[in-house]
Parts: C-alpha cells; structure tokens; sequence
C-alpha cells in the first residue's frame, strides 16, 4: 500500500498533521489533505485515491455528507472510507455503518489504533515503513532452552 495515494480530510490541520505523520510512520507517504468534505470531493475529481480517512464534524460539509455523496458516484463509491471522530455513541456507528463506511476509529487514537485500522479495511502494511514506536512489537524469538547432557 506504500505507493498508494490516501486523502486525509479534517477541518482541524493539526489532526491532519498527526494522521499525516502517523501514516509517515507506516511507509505511506503519498497524502493530500482537504479541510471539509467540499475540498475533498474537488481532490477527488483530480486525482485517483485508494484511501479516504475524514472527520465527521466539518462545515460545510461534513465527512457523513462526503461520505455519502462518495458512495452515491459510480467513481468514488469503491474507495475505501475510515471515520474518524469524537463521536462514539452508537446511532453515530450506525449512521455511519448504514452511509457506507469501511471503518470507524474514535479521537483520541494512537498510531497503533490507526494502523489496525487501516489493515483491517486494505489489507497489511509492509513492515518496512514501521517505526520502533509504532503499534504492534515483533514477536520476540522464541527462547532456546538448553539441558547439560548427563
């Protein structure tokens, strides 16, 4: 997934540059960014995207509005969509699972959460862009247990 190209979309720019810099850690790279869903549906007619990670809460639109509006174009309805929000209550799950969401991640979310998140809806990242920091250690080499010869 390394060379693909992922929109982040929140009215709030030091989110986008926590997620930008968190996507960094993971060895993705190619990343625009748009601060509601207007500006993200004009990125959208420019460029081919493989991901879309939005907040819900923006004006003038919304991420729920661009992610519905998303799913009603032929173009964009395939493009995998993760929420990301404050809101936690279970109708705005529902909401959000019924306009077509691929994956919906609460604030506040560590790089690890959004990684598992991102695998979950596209599949494994490459290990190489993992940072020391990053979520899920590698698993330890299992011990060898050495016995004297009697």
């Amino acid at each position: 997934m390394s060379h693909h190209n992922i929109l982040v979309v929140d009215d709030f720019e030091a989110m986008r540059q926590i997620i930008r810099r968190f996507l960094g850690m993971f060895g993705l790279r190619n990343v625009e960014e748009a601060e509601d869903g207007t500006a993200a549906l004009a990125k959208l007619a420019e460029k081919k995207f493989t991901l879309v990670i939005a907040d819900w809460k923006m004006a003038p639109m919304d991420g729920i509005e661009l992610l519905r509006r998303m799913r009603a174009e032929s173009r964009y309805k395939e493009i995998p969509f993760l929420m990301v929000t404050s809101a936690t209550e279970p109708s705005s799950v529902t909401t959000a699972r019924a306009a077509g969401v691929d994956g919906y991640i609460a604030k506040p979310f560590s790089a690890a959460m959004l990684r598992e998140k991102i695998e979950g809806i596209c599949g494994p990242l490459s290990r190489a862009g993992t940072a020391a920091h990053d979520a899920r250690p590698i698993p330890p080499k299992p011990r060898q247990i050495v016995r004297p010869v009697a």
